[in-house]
This record gives C-alpha cells, sequence and structure tokens, in this order.
C-alpha cells in the first residue's frame, strides 16, 4: 500500500511539473490578446468621447495585463465584453 501511494504521490508531481507551465503559459498567451484587444476599445472610447471611467478604459496595455493574470478565463472574457456593450451605447 505505501508503494502504491509513493508512485501516485510521484505521478501527481510529475504531472503537476509537465501541465503547470504549459498552463502559465497558455495563460500569457491569452493575457497578452486581452491586453492588446483592450486597447482599441479605449481608442474607440477617446475618439468617441463617450466619458467612461475605471480602471478597463485605461490606455496602459500593462495595466491589462496585470490585470489580467489575476483573473480566471470568464473574467476576462466578461470584461472584453462589457467594454463592446458600454461603446455600443455610446452614440456621440
Amino acid at each position: 500500500m505505501t508503494r502504491r501511494l509513493a508512485a501516485l504521490l510521484l505521478l501527481s508531481v510529475l504531472w503537476l511539473a509537465v501541465a503547470l507551465p504549459a498552463m502559465a503559459r497558455a495563460q500569457g498567451a491569452n493575457c497578452t490578446w486581452y491586453a492588446a484587444t483592450s486597447l482599441t476599445p479605449q481608442q474607440r472610447h477617446e475618439h468617441g468621447k463617450c466619458g467612461f471611467t475605471g480602471s478597463e478604459w485605461s490606455s496602459s496595455k500593462q495595466a491589462h495585463l496585470t490585470w489580467c493574470a489575476t483573473q480566471t478565463p470568464d473574467r476576462w472574457k466578461a470584461a472584453a465584453q462589457k467594454r463592446e456593450q458600454m461603446l455600443a451605447g455610446c452614440k456621440r
């Protein structure tokens, strides 16, 4: 029984050693996309003089990258959709 437990523990550690870096790379790529696509709505916001405030309207790519890195994909996707909805309502 002890050998089975040790083998299971070893397999778990190996899986984490392989899976976590891959997951981190995917999150990094997703956040790079999120940050880049956050700047276009910000430019439309400024051009349209919509007057929105808050960190989601930052013109700093690094600010968007930093925020995204602390969020789940569902949260940053929802933020991107919310920005688009707000811009759709800005008819100036």
